[in-house]
């Protein structure tokens, strides 16, 4: 039985980490988390939120994810795409899922994250 989501990997190309962890950690406000010696051979980087664990993982023919993507759920949703702009990451509105208000922006590789919050009229 499935009982719960331990982590969402994306994919990066070679050489991408520094502007990685720029991103998810400075931008995003996540906490990069250690990976373990064997698979940080491999390159990469994980990170967390909470709960939350995204693992980059390198891909040699790296290819962005522009329609596949994580959700990420936030409170203050307002506060936070005025956080992600003030640090130099483009932010696009979305108002096509009822009960939420969601945004979109896409990490320094061109992956694309959605960020969302149930809106006081109450989730699906």
């Amino acid at each position: 039985m499935i009982s719960g989501l331990d982590h969402v990997q994306l994919a990066a190309p070679p050489g991408s980490e520094d502007r990685l962890r720029a991103y998810y950690v400075e931008v995003l406000g996540m906490t990069e988390l250690p990976k373990p010696p064997v698979l940080a051979a491999r390159g990469g980087c994980w990170f967390r939120a909470g709960a939350v664990q995204l693992h980059l993982g390198i891909e040699n023919d790296f290819r962005p994810a522009r329609k596949a993507h994580p959700g990420l759920r936030v409170t203050g949703i307002e506060a936070y795409a005025a956080r992600l702009e003030s640090r130099g990451a483009a932010v696009a509105w979305d108002a096509n899922l009822p009960g939420h208000r969601r945004f979109y922006s896409t990490d320094p590789v061109g992956n694309r994250l959605e960020f969302l919050e149930p809106s006081s009229s109450g989730a699906l």
